[in-house]
């Protein structure tokens, strides 16, 4: 059983920067493809970005081509997503999740976090 815990959640101004940090535990991390996700209030739970085993493949989705960057460090068993140029619609809880297999639909990641609540002020 692996458990993710997010941080680095805040409220920050339009055009700023934020870096959430997802800490894993109770499995190894360097079999998990990791994600991030975030969800609207009304809205579904959409995938930011991923990342591979080791870090040499990342995913992102359109929105965020460019501002986000998604990286994992498997000494410390933690993934990170990098936010710049934040804008009022990334307004969202942001979740870290886990899978093993190189599908990324939502039904195919085995483990959450809690999610962290980003705000961006326009």
């Amino acid at each position: 059983q692996v458990q993710l815990v997010e941080s680095g959640g805040g409220l920050v101004q339009a055009g700023g920067s934020l870096t959430l940090s997802c800490a894993a535990s109770g499995g190894t991390f360097s079999n998990y493809y990791m994600g991030w996700f975030r969800q609207a209030p009304g809205k579904v739970r959409n995938l930011v970005g991923d990342i591979s085993w080791k870090g040499a493949n990342t995913y992102y989705a359109d929105s965020v081509k460019g501002r986000f960057t998604v990286s994992r460090d498997n000494a410390k068993n933690t993934v990170y997503l990098q936010m710049h140029s934040l804008k009022p619609e990334d307004t969202a809880v942001y979740y870290c999740a886990a899978r093993r297999g190189i599908n990324r639909g939502l039904s195919s990641w085995d483990y959450w976090g809690q999610g962290t609540q980003v705000t961006v002020s326009s």
